[in-house]
């Protein structure tokens, strides 16, 4: 399966995941029945997409992009199975990707799609028939290769904490947490998560406790780096534990740890999860910095914070927030990071995020139990799974 990717796009920003590129042009192949043929791709910028829409045909300015093939009329280069090349510009495909409200990935493999028909002798320029049977056929290989992608469905994580709060503020045993995190399994979550925070203002050491013994899933422990909360976490084995800042007087998780500021002591913490066989997640804001330092000291996994993206007041600062996770996780999973994600995601801005390729699962909590109140819980979680397919 002989895919041949070039990237000539030489800025940092947008970040280009060569490898999700590199895999769904050889899901394509696969798909089309081609298995054994070569395909080359060649990742531009829009002055030199320009310079070849000019060159050979004979257009001005830039395109998103081109395709030429090897095989028209030449049986030789058929019988080898040398397809042809697919450039496109990643500077166009960027700005479309804006527009449509998807991630660059997502578009460029639209793209990619859309230069493979070419190669293969679709050609909607030549009649309005010809443009409407590749569109169709374009829309079905589309469909086949997200079918693929949902076949490694994102998981959904449900926070219980706000179960906790309105259970302490009476100061009695009702709502219990333990039964809320029994119904979320049941509706479809594939995960549990709960903050043990030092001050035990929700969740309680007996909260944790049962969750470890009833959680069928994945117990998903959020915590501090504080050595009280460690020896808990030690002590109890949760499935994993995510490290988050804290601060006694926030309402809820403000910004992701500073990783970077402090490799030495979430290093220690590392070691000592890894070394009870539990799996440390980091939650970060969408900081290429915090990723690489997260990589040096070893975790497995981060969270990215959507909390900025969630909170945009406006559809350009919204967009351009959604731009740097996107790019924060394909850079993490590029550094052999797993990628999850989350914080303030909702009904109306969760779909956009659980598009991303990169990012394996998503953890909400306050707009579950929220929606709860007035749908039911399981309910809540069915209709949050809903948007995620």
């Amino acid at each position: 399966m002989p895919v041949f990717l070039r990237n000539e796009f030489l800025r940092p920003v947008p970040r280009v995941n060569e490898l999700l590129v590199r895999q769904t042009a050889e899901l394509l192949l696969v798909l089309t029945g081609m298995p054994e043929a070569e395909l080359s791709i060649l990742l531009v910028d829009d002055l030199r997409i320009a310079e070849l829409n000019r060159s050979w045909r004979r257009k001005s300015g830039p395109t998103n992009v081109l395709a030429f093939a090897l095989t028209e009329g030449d049986d030789t280069v058929m019988a080898l199975n040398l397809l042809g090349d697919i450039v496109i510009s990643v500077e166009t495909a960027a700005r479309e990707a804006v527009k449509e409200r998807v991630s660059l990935h997502s578009h460029l493999q639209m793209l990619l799609v859309h230069g493979f028909l070419h190669l293969i002798g679709y050609d909607h320029e030549k009649s309005d028939l010809e443009a409407a049977r590749m569109h169709d056929k374009e829309r079905e290989v589309l469909q086949e290769l997200q079918k693929k992608r949902r076949g490694k469905m994102i998981r959904l994580a449900v926070n219980v904490d706000h179960v906790a709060t309105l259970r302490e503020a009476r100061g009695i045993s009702e709502p219990d947490p333990v039964l809320a995190a029994g119904i979320c399994e049941l509706a479809g979550a594939e995960g549990i998560v709960v903050h043990l925070r030092e001050d035990r203002r929700h969740i309680q050491d007996r909260d944790v406790r049962l969750l470890r013994q009833t959680v069928k899933t994945k117990l998903n422990l959020e915590m501090g780096a504080a050595k009280e909360i460690i020896k808990i976490a030690l002590d109890i084995g949760p499935d994993m534990v995510t490290l988050v800042p804290e601060k006694r007087k926030e309402l809820t998780t403000e910004g992701g740890l500073n990783v970077a500021g402090q490799k030495k002591k979430l290093k220690m913490v590392i070691g000592q999860m890894h070394d009870a066989g539990i799996p440390v997640s980091l939650f970060i804001d969408p900081d290429l910095r915090q990723i690489r330092a997260a990589k040096d000291i070893g975790a497995t996994f981060v969270e990215i914070h959507t909390g900025r993206y969630s909170d945009a007041a406006s559809e350009n600062e919204r967009d351009h927030e959604f731009e740097l996770i996107a790019a924060a996780a394909e850079e993490a999973y590029e550094a052999g990071l797993r990628v999850n994600a989350g914080h303030g995601l909702n009904y109306v801005n969760t779909s956009r995020i659980a598009a991303l390729e990169t990012i394996e699962e998503l953890s909400i909590g306050h707009a579950i139990m929220a929606r709860a109140i007035i749908v039911g819980l399981d309910q809540a979680v069915r209709e949050m799974l809903g948007l995620m397919i």
